[in-house]
């Protein structure tokens, strides 16, 4: 009963969440379910000035030591528990594999973020991401614990 942008999503990016999975030990859940929460099942996505596509599906952010394409938006960050519009650098990419292939390498490779690829389960996964700080958003692993439960109920 899912929307159809939303299965046509999960379709297109299952392999690449999957081989993210492999290559990093982040449950492919958690993954698939960052990419939809952040890119709104591939309807939102980051886009440069002139309409671009930057191919990041996770909202990962352009830190000063990011030696890549980058683009600037207007994102929503909580400040305090208050959401607040800021404008920020986002990373960009050329593909969606190479979207996968960077959040696999900043999350398997960061201390900050080992207990997420320690946890038992993809929800417990998901709050690990949350404690470290992935995200502002004070929902934040309760949202990716619902859309992980979408994917428990299509399984095939």
């Amino acid at each position: 009963g899912a929307p159809e942008h939303a299965e046509q999503f999960v379709s297109r990016m299952t392999h690449a969440a999957r081989q993210a999975s492999a290559e990093s030990g982040v449950p492919a859940e958690l993954i698939l379910s960052q990419a939809a929460l952040e890119s709104g099942w591939g309807q939102r996505e980051i886009r440069g000035e002139d309409g671009s596509p930057s191919y990041n599906l996770f909202g990962i952010k352009a830190s000063p030591n990011w030696k890549g394409k980058v683009v600037h938006v207007m994102t929503t960050e909580y400040e305090d528990g208050v959401a607040r519009k800021v404008k920020q650098p986002f990373r960009a990419y050329d593909s969606y594999a190479e979207s996968f292939a960077d959040y696999a390498r900043l999350i398997s490779r960061s201390e900050r973020y080992g207990e997420v690829v320690q946890a038992a389960t993809p929800q417990e996964a998901a709050r690990s991401i949350q404690r470290a700080g992935y995200a502002t958003d004070p929902s934040y692993a309760d949202k990716l614990i619902s859309i992980m439960a979408y994917f428990d109920s299509r399984k095939a």
